[in-house]
């Protein structure tokens, strides 16, 4: 199973909102939490679990700078790089007046040399 405490995420190829969005991801058992921010996410939660084989169901819910509020559930299925690191691929839903899907591409930051994986305050930049 892969460890995701501490890990930290950001989108692979994002568009304009959500460039500059960073994930902190902690652990405990199966039970996974995190939070997000950067871009058009002033702050986001996220609350699921995390299987077996490193996949991930949560739910989700982002406050965006326009004010809006949105929530909704992700499955994300992990793969290994040839570095150690983390790619998850998102299998996301909408919910609400704004509903929709997609997909979406998650790389785990490199660990910094000195400071290993970094501060939550680091992630938030």
């Amino acid at each position: 199973m892969i460890d995701y405490d501490g890990k930290r995420f950001r989108p692979l190829g994002a568009d304009e909102g959500e460039s500059g969005r960073t994930a902190v991801y902690h652990q405990s058992g199966d039970l996974l939490w995190g939070e997000f921010s950067g871009g058009d996410a002033r702050r986001g939660t996220l609350t699921g679990v995390c299987g077996p084989d490193g996949a991930l169901d949560f739910a989700y819910c982002v406050v965006l700078t326009d004010g809006a509020v949105v929530s909704g559930a992700c499955r994300s299925t992990p793969e290994l790089l040839g570095d150690g690191r983390v790619r998850l691929t998102e299998h996301w839903q909408r919910f609400g007046e704004n509903a929709d899907s997609g997909q979406g591409l998650l790389e785990e930051i490199p660990s910094t040399a000195a400071g290993g994986r970094g501060s939550e305050k680091e992630a938030e930049r």
